[in-house]
């Protein structure tokens, strides 16, 4: 039942995503980013951790480099080889740098050997999802990524989800392995 409910949410607002142009994408990616960067974890924060977007979320291919320039420490995920687990690595150059991964997601390449960044040194993390309810609730795509990683990150460490208006969702059933986030921010 809940594999159902969730599967129907998914297939529903990926479907939405799709029917959104690349500039109301854009628009609204300024608006999220606009809030993120004035919000007061961002601002407080020494090191975030941000996802590499895909064509359909919110983007976040400049807030890495804005971030930088804000003298923040940026990481992103890194997805390993045989463990497929999520590991936080340190944006070292700049975005063009990056290498197709696994589902077609920007990653650190293999030959410049990408290391384990400290959990612990991280402050905020920044994360995707398909949808989001109320109470902070995520659906993401399925693999359970972002949730296992997630419950690695030392308590109190700020997770916010980013997300379109759209992805907003009264209620998404929850399962023992589901992570919520601290908070979302939208357009």
């Amino acid at each position: 039942m809940i594999y159902s409910i969730k599967a129907r949410t998914r297939k529903e607002i990926l479907g939405k995503l799709k029917e959104h142009t690349k500039e109301e994408k854009s628009y609204k990616s300024d608006v999220i980013k606009t809030k993120l960067f004035s919000s007061k974890d961002f601002k407080k924060a020494h090191v975030v951790m941000f996802y590499v977007s895909k064509e359909e979320e919110v983007s976040t291919h400049y807030m890495l480099d804005d971030a930088l320039e804000d003298g923040k420490k940026v990481v992103i995920p890194y997805i390993t080889g045989e463990a497929k687990e999520i590991i936080a690595s340190e944006l070292k150059g700049a975005i063009t740098d990056l290498e197709l991964g696994p589902y077609g997601i920007l990653q650190p390449r293999k030959d410049s050997s990408p290391e384990e960044f400290p959990l612990e040194k991280i402050d905020l993390v920044i994360v995707p999802g398909v949808a989001f309810d109320e109470q902070n609730n995520r659906l993401g795509r399925g693999k359970g990524y972002y949730d296992r990683f997630l419950r690695k990150l030392p308590p109190g460490t700020e997770t916010i989800g980013l997300c379109f208006d759209f992805q907003i969702v009264g209620y998404l059933p929850q399962e023992s392995h589901d992570f919520p986030v601290s908070r979302v921010i939208t357009n």
